[in-house]
């Protein structure tokens, strides 16, 4: 994970001090790359702790299309409780843009008056875009986009990252995954290791190895409350990276449970604790 150093390194020799809308105020640059190769290891920090049940539960959840917290309360995920309104719901966010994106279809009837009317429809992203690797893997369509302009107004947090595409080379799967804004202390190696569990699932349906994932950051951003805890961690040298191993009956993107996805091998330093910014 020296990649992932690297960039903390970085954003506090180059940072920007930024008023943000938490109040707290960051270090900031923008337009940030990290590739990582998933044949060499699971890419989770090893510098701290991070809670990989956490990850794997939001990420089950976003699966399923899911946008009311109880799912993940029900598993003891917290994360994001603070964003959810009082029955637990948060708005059209991931999940439903990812399985079900609405639009509108244009009909113009044929009977010569020109008349044209719209109606809804349900767009599964995420299924169509593993249908298509299978059956056209060198298509550069292979996209998901949560960024729903039309519906940001009812999330209750606007996506951070926001959109995802695969590519296929060599019979290797590969992701780069876009973040607008990213908390790079606390956000980042859950983004990491997120996208880098999905890579792995769509992989194993698909029949295809792993390749790269790489992440592209927009506003990348240490808070000014995560400094001393930051500093911390660049002091510590990382361990070799843990190894995931998937139930390999599972064929489908929506049979995959908690007990399906194991960690193996994840030597990691302590825990840093450091506050959330709202």
């Amino acid at each position: 994970m020296k990649q992932y150093l690297d960039m903390l390194q970085y954003i506090l020799d180059n940072g920007i001090k930024k008023e943000d809308r938490t109040g707290v105020g960051t270090l900031s640059t923008f337009g940030q790359q990290i590739r990582f190769d998933l044949s060499k290891g699971f890419p989770l920090v090893t510098t701290k702790k991070v809670w990989f049940k956490g990850i794997v539960h939001e990420l089950l959840w976003m699966l399923s299309g899911l946008t009311n917290i109880k799912y993940l309360l029900d598993n003891n995920v917290h994360i994001w409780d603070e964003w959810a309104d009082e029955n637990g719901n948060l708005g059209p966010i991931y999940g439903v843009q990812w399985r079900d994106w609405g639009g509108y279809a244009q009909i113009t009837s044929n009977n010569g008056d020109h008349y044209t009317y719209y109606t809804h429809y349900s767009i599964d992203q995420l299924d169509d875009v593993i249908e298509q690797i299978k059956i056209n893997p060198n298509s550069r369509r292979h996209l998901v986009s949560a960024w729903n302009p039309a519906e940001l107004k009812d999330m209750k947090l606007p996506p951070c990252h926001y959109s995802f595409q695969f590519n296929v080379i060599n019979n290797k799967l590969s992701c780069m995954f876009n973040m607008r804004s990213q908390d790079e202390f606390l956000g980042a190696p859950y983004n990491i290791a997120s996208y880098a569990l999905l890579t792995h699932m769509i992989a194993q349906i698909c029949g295809l190895g792993v390749g790269e994932l790489i992440m592209s950051v927009g506003d990348a951003h240490i808070y000014l409350n995560h400094i001393d805890q930051v500093k911390e961690q660049l002091l510590r040298v990382p361990y070799d990276l843990p190894i995931l191993k998937l139930n390999p009956e599972i064929k489908d993107i929506d049979y995959f449970k908690y007990e399906d996805i194991i960690l193996e091998g994840y030597k990691h330093h302590p825990t840093i604790t450091a506050p959330i910014a709202i």
